[in-house]
């Protein structure tokens, strides 16, 4: 399959052919089938994102003992590691410089 170049702007959860506004926080080069599986883990981040929210209520529940919090860190950085895989050299030097895959990855 071809790859099509997408913009995706993680705080929105949004992946978009068209650029437009402040959308184009990351160029990636993608499939169809790959941008399921972004538009997949972004859905995850989203649901991580909700459990954290949920759980900063319960003001018995400690931070740093908190699986929501690993859970979304962790789909965070799933986010971050396909955004580098297929983006663009300029996106994938702005998640280098972030440090946020660690050394792994560069």
């Amino acid at each position: 399959m071809e790859k099509q170049k997408y913009y995706v702007c993680i705080p929105a959860g949004e992946i978009s052919q068209v650029r437009y506004g402040n959308n184009d926080d990351y160029t990636i080069y993608a499939t169809t089938e790959e941008v399921t599986m972004l538009r997949a883990k972004l859905d995850n981040m989203d649901k991580a994102g909700l459990d954290t929210y949920v759980r900063a209520h319960v003001p018995i529940m400690l931070y740093h003992n908190d699986k929501s919090n690993d859970a979304y860190d962790d789909s965070m950085t799933k986010v971050f590691e396909m955004i580098y895989k297929l983006g663009d050299e300029q996106s994938r030097s702005h998640i280098e410089g972030m440090g946020v895959l660690g050394d792994n990855h560069m």
